[in-house]
């Protein structure tokens, strides 16, 4: 009768091992799973679907430090695409303009004064000119706060009679301010400067 009991026993503690075997394992997986699903969620989080023409097209979301330079770079580009690109059309300067002068401070606001007071948008819209930019490049120092730029620009001017291309540079600083819809890039050019604007050749058409 003691050997069977030993036997009973045994099987037991076998039994015993076997059920903690299993529920050790169980939740092993079960934990397993969780952090899988949570890295998953956690990395779907970071991507935006656009859909664009019937194609579900995936964007991926990154912190704004990663992307400063290119959004500053695009902001400096955008700026002066707007401020510069002109057609003998009142309603037309005015729209680039008014887009331009939320991407900057008083000193872009001076500069089209200037201009204005001059007569050079009139003489723009009297003599159909119309006036294109094309950016070479920009420099942009990031070592220090407000983060200087230097823009290096080719514009043409083109009369009814003559093209006239000149080169452009200017320089100014970036500071940081509230994204918009005026203002997406959430950054503000201060101190603008042209430091060049000489005729580089003419040609006639």
């Amino acid at each position: 009768m003691f050997p069977r009991a030993n036997h009973i026993e045994h099987s037991f503690r076998h039994i015993r091992l076997f059920t903690f075997l299993i529920l050790g394992g169980s939740l092993g997986l079960c934990g397993l799973v969780t952090w899988l699903a949570y890295r998953q969620v956690a990395r779907m989080q970071d991507k935006i679907y656009i859909l664009a023409s019937g194609k579900a097209l995936e964007a991926v979301a990154q912190d704004r430090k990663d992307n400063i330079p290119v959004e500053a770079r695009d902001h400096i580009r955008s700026f002066h695409l707007d401020f510069f690109t002109l057609d003998p059309d009142e309603k037309v300067i005015d729209a680039n303009l008014t887009k331009a002068l939320y991407l900057a401070d008083a000193s872009a606001k001076r500069q089209y004064d200037d201009l204005k007071e001059t007569g050079y948008y009139a003489g723009i819209i009297a003599a159909n000119i119309s006036q294109e930019i094309n950016i070479d490049s920009i420099r942009l120092d990031m070592t220090s706060y407000p983060w200087y730029f230097r823009c290096y620009a080719t514009e043409k001017i083109i009369r009814p009679s003559s093209i006239v291309t000149r080169d452009l540079v200017t320089e100014g600083w970036l500071r940081n301010t509230s994204r918009s819809d005026n203002n997406p890039h959430g950054f503000l050019i201060e101190r603008w400067t042209i430091l060049d604007n000489r005729d580089l050749k003419v040609e006639a058409r």
